[in-house]
């Protein structure tokens, strides 16, 4: 791995982690606790050898706090610094790493004697300061004493390290997680206006198609029929620009599309559609119903000469929305891959509902059927909504 000084001396730890004020926060939080636990742990000892004992053997609560206020800003520094550095690569930040931590154990017993000092000053003369402080470098037993703290304060800067290195994780871990759920409602976003986009050139072709075999024999309804295809392909991109609309408008614009194509095969289509005013006052994806319908048109109508019925239905049962859009199949049914207004369908409901949202097709009786059901949503439905409509 290449590794630069710039990336070494940069503040990507805290940057990525937590901010100045969570850092701070953390940092004195935890040092109250030891400070707390230092004090507390002194008085209780003080008291056990007090039978034994009336030297003071361990400084006072006052010069303990003291100390611990001094090694604060100490403390946040190297902490600070060890987020900088990192851990990585480990031959390299391990030993600053244990540096950071011998240095701050370090300066914990000059410290404890420079608290001693501030707390006496205003109790002794400046001769018997002088003396004092004489007798605590001098003291044989200097080395021991600081090796002692120096033990202590080690164990319990590795303990806050860990606390501070943990919070940093974790929030980079949810900031990693919020950032995925965007990335994934921008992808799911861009993938349905894919699919809506797909719908418009499929069925503009075959609408043209519809419109050209009327020229030659009826130019006057073909530029009717020009109007009306004008009229919907409004509709069309008007739909294609939103994810959710009223059932009615829905079989509003499939309304338009029969009408085209029932112009040219007047004498061999045969619709039979819901009165809008009945239908459940329910939303449904845009332009979900629209490929299932002309499916039931493009391939009822093909390899025949017969009629052909195409039948619409749409009921509420429970939380659930079932429609229904049958053709009558002469002959043998189509055989082959699944077209792409099916296809289309299909993995739209998935996107949008997950398992609650499915499509079956088949052959009965005759009769060619696609059944869609999802969801019944009585509202306006929101991006957060749908979401959690999805099951896995």
């Amino acid at each position: 791995m290449q590794w630069t000084a710039q990336r070494f001396f940069s503040n990507g730890g805290i940057a990525r982690g937590m901010d100045m004020r969570q850092f701070v926060g953390i940092v004195c939080a935890f040092w109250l606790y030891v400070t707390i636990s230092d004090v507390v742990y002194a008085y209780g000892v003080r008291s056990g050898i007090a039978h034994v004992t009336t030297a003071e053997v361990f400084a006072s609560w006052d010069v303990r706090v003291l100390q611990h206020v001094l090694l604060l800003p100490a403390l946040m520094v190297s902490f600070w610094a060890s987020l900088i550095v990192e851990w990585r690569p480990l031959w390299l930040t391990l030993p600053i790493q244990l540096t950071l931590a011998c240095a701050f154990a370090a300066i914990a017993y000059p410290a404890m004697a420079l608290s001693q000092m501030a707390i006496n000053l205003g109790r002794h003369a400046p001769n018997e300061m002088a003396s004092h402080l004489a007798s605590i470098w001098s003291d044989p037993s200097l080395l021991s004493l600081w090796l002692a703290s120096f033990v202590t304060f080690l164990p319990a800067y590795g303990f806050g390290l860990a606390l501070v290195r943990g919070a940093v994780l974790y929030k980079r871990y949810r900031d990693s997680e919020l950032q995925v759920a965007a990335l994934e409602r921008e992808w799911s976003a861009a993938r349905l206006a894919a699919l809506r986009m797909q719908l418009s050139p499929h069925t503009l072709f075959n609408l043209l198609h519809t419109i050209r075999g009327n020229i030659e024999w009826d130019p006057r309804g073909a530029q009717a029929m020009v109007v009306q295809l004008a009229d919907l392909l409004r509709r069309l991109l008007s739909a294609g620009e939103r994810d959710f609309s009223r059932l009615t408008d829905e079989l509003q614009f499939v309304a338009m599309y029969l009408e085209l194509q029932q112009k040219r095969f007047p004498d061999r289509l045969r619709l039979l559609l819901p009165d809008t005013g009945r239908l459940p006052a329910v939303w449904v994806p845009s332009l979900i119903l629209q490929p299932l319908v002309e499916n039931a048109v493009v391939h009822g109508l093909a390899g025949h000469q017969g009629p052909v019925t195409v039948t619409v239905e749409a009921a509420v049962s429970g939380e659930n929305l079932t429609i229904r859009v049958t053709n009558t199949a002469v002959g043998l049914p189509r055989r082959g891959a699944e077209g792409i207004g099916l296809k289309n369908v299909r993995e739209r409901l998935a996107v949008q509902f997950g398992s609650r949202g499915t499509l079956q097709t088949g052959l009965q009786d005759q009769t060619w059927f696609a059944i869609v059901q999802l969801p019944s949503i009585q509202a306006a439905p929101t991006a957060a909504g749908v979401r959690g409509m999805v099951t896995p």
